[in-house]
């Protein structure tokens, strides 16, 4: 196998999600009306209620919209990853992806060229919402939609990563689907995606601590202070740790010899 084999390889899982991305429209839609609905009419409808004071990055206050934008970009990182996961669910009992993975590449690539795959799909759809939100108002620094991709990557390696450490552990779509409900909305309410942590600390110093150990709020910070032209060192080291640490725990479930699939007898266990 050469150098030029593994870009192949990598460029047709690519084009591959690519393909079932724009061939699945309600997914494109779904992943924009999702967030959406939060920006006009969530957040429209707490306006008043829940101005944000002068914290880190913003150096003014801003209205309540503009606070949970990153937040939003970061759910629909957070769907993505997992949605993108799910197909992993079916891909690898009946899919692409069931000869794949026992193709001579080595098992660690396979993986990651599916992340990066989900990771190019889900750039699209946070970008359309962001274009989507400037006309409503909500607007960064022009230098912040440059700022913010290095983050997107990250914050989109680690959740893709945590997606496929999941769905190891599952053989059939209808078991993933409802874990999901029991993933997202905790890690998505017990963040700071939606309410800055020092509101959170004044009125529940249990949840505070909850969401500190959250890694999906380090992902949102890390998003938030990015797309204001800032580098958030703590939130980046932790997001990196996370996404290294969910990267290792899906190439181990994965490995035919010693992970989880070959206990369940997934597609290797012929191997």
């Amino acid at each position: 196998m050469t150098f030029s084999g593994y870009l192949v390889c990598l460029a047709g899982i690519c084009w591959r999600e690519g393909l079932r991305f724009v061939n699945q429209r309600g997914r494109f839609l779904s992943a924009l009306v999702r967030p959406l609905v939060w920006l006009f009419i969530f957040a429209a409808g707490f306006r008043s209620v829940l101005g944000v004071s002068i914290i880190p990055p913003y150096e003014t206050y801003v209205l309540y919209e503009v606070y949970v934008a990153p937040g939003l970009v970061a759910m629909i990182q957070l769907f993505n990853g997992l949605q993108s996961s799910l197909s992993m669910v079916y891909d690898r009992e009946v899919g692409a992806m069931r000869i794949l993975l026992v193709s001579p590449y080595p098992r660690w690539f396979l993986l990651l060229s599916k992340l990066i795959a989900g990771i190019c799909v889900s750039l699209l759809q946070v970008y359309a919402f962001l274009v989507v939100a400037w006309f409503w108002e909500v607007e960064a620094p022009p230098i912040g939609y440059l700022t913010v991709l290095p983050a997107l990557l990250l914050t989109g390696l680690m959740l893709g990563a945590m997606g496929l450490l999941m769905s190891s552990l599952f053989r059939q779509l209808e078991n993933f689907a409802s874990v999901m409900n029991f993933v997202i909305f905790p890690m998505f309410f017990t963040s700071s995606a939606l309410y800055p942590l020092w509101r959170v600390q004044e009125s529940s110093l249990v949840l505070y601590y909850i969401c500190l150990f959250n890694p999906f709020t380090y992902a949102v910070e890390l998003i938030r202070f990015a797309l204001y032209g800032q580098f958030d060192a703590f939130s980046a080291l932790v997001v990196a740790a996370c996404a290294l640490v969910f990267l290792i725990g899906a190439i181990i479930a994965y490995d035919p010899s010693a992970g989880i699939m070959a206990r369940r007898g997934g597609p290797d266990a012929a191997k």
